[in-house]
């Protein structure tokens, strides 16, 4: 159970925050807590090394799986967490074992100076922090690629649903197929590699074009991701008739590019990963979570931009740590809570049980 709420005057409030926020630029008091060197695990035995982190719930895309009506009632500017909040609680996230942060959105780049939290965040990797990286539409890239990596950003997740300007508009609601195509090329001389390419695979859509995305892969060298239909969308229109399978997306890529398997080990990745067997550069990944289940290994766990922590992508609870941070709770209570959290994730999503509820939020809300 989260700890109840502190009452204190508008003052005293205040002069705790500057505290706590002043502990995680670094100025330390000379007391250690107990979540120094910690790993967080769930009930499961799970290590939990990843965290999303998502920055805004706008978003300048409408993707028909995402947001097919256009974009529902964004959340008040006062429930959102600032980026000092945002930096305090992924420093202690960070103290607990997070290893991975990747900020999302929304479109993450539609919040104003993202390079002032990618800078807070990147002091991080002196620590544990090994890798920060950023998931966009790639929309803002051609302007902004080189600012992100000076501000300590190691790479980039860009989406392209198709190559085919007819069909990406059709796909994303947007005419900017060229647009991306420059930001991948920015994100490439910016250095922000590996660059990944995700595509959501939808049958009528873009299945004719898995084995053209592959080609892109191997023509720029990039790790192509292919990703099943999930249902995430705002319209609640999700049909399983239109998933196409990781099985599928292998086969019809195999028929025009045979792949062999990348001789590692899974673990906690989401995408299974293949190389080109004639030793063409580029990669593929296959994230097929309603076709080939993957939660096992799971070490992931998501927050929202107005500081909700989910624990599954297909959460239908979540927990506010926002209201804990703003209650005046000390950085011990912080932690006791996100440790009490973390013992709630579920063992796995349930998209294949009858009983399987949709969750509330779209995409664009719990951050990608």
């Amino acid at each position: 159970m989260p700890p109840a709420p502190v009452t204190v005057n508008e003052a005293h409030r205040d002069e705790r925050r500057v505290r706590r926020l002043n502990s995680a630029c670094g100025i330390m008091t000379a007391v250690q807590t107990k979540s120094q060197n910690a790993v967080l695990r769930d009930s499961y035995g799970r290590a939990i090394r990843d965290l999303r982190v998502s920055l805004t719930d706008r978003c300048n895309f409408r993707c028909f799986y995402c947001l097919p009506h256009g974009e529902p009632p964004i959340a008040p500017k006062e429930q959102m967490l600032s980026y000092e909040e945002i930096e305090y609680v992924c420093e202690i996230f960070v103290s607990l074992g997070i290893e991975k942060i990747r900020l999302t959105g929304g479109e993450p780049m539609l919040r104003r100076d993202i390079e002032t939290i990618i800078r807070k965040l990147s002091r991080f990797k002196t620590s544990r922090l090994i890798d920060l990286a950023l998931t966009t539409n790639g929309y803002f890239l051609p302007e902004r690629a080189h600012a992100l990596k000076s501000a300590g950003l190691d790479r980039v997740t860009i989406s392209l649903d198709s190559l085919k300007q007819d069909v990406f508009k059709r796909m994303t609601g947007v005419d900017v197929l060229d647009k991306v195509l420059a930001g991948i090329a920015a994100a490439k001389d910016a250095g922000l590699e590996p660059i990944k390419i995700n595509a959501v695979i939808v049958r009528g859509h873009n299945e004719d074009e898995v084995a053209d995305f592959a080609a892109f892969a191997r023509k720029y060298d990039v790790k192509m991701r292919y990703i099943e239909f999930m249902p995430l969308d705002s319209g609640h229109e999700w049909a399983r008739a239109d998933v196409v399978s990781g099985k599928e997306i292998r086969e019809r890529i195999n028929e025009r590019f045979p792949l062999v398997k990348v001789n590692v080990a899974r673990g906690s990745e989401t995408s299974a990963r293949y190389r080109f067997a004639d030793g063409a550069p580029g990669e593929i990944g296959i994230i097929a979570p309603v076709s080939e289940p993957f939660c096992g290994a799971c070490s992931r766990i998501r927050l929202t931009a107005d500081g909700q922590i989910r624990t599954c992508l297909f959460s239908t609870v979540e927990h506010s740590l926002r209201e804990v941070v703003r209650s005046g709770a000390s950085r011990d209570e912080i932690v006791d809570y996100i440790e009490s959290v973390i013992l709630k994730k579920e063992p796995r999503h349930f998209i294949n049980d009858p009983g399987f509820v949709t969750p509330s939020r779209t995409m664009s809300f719990i951050g990608g």
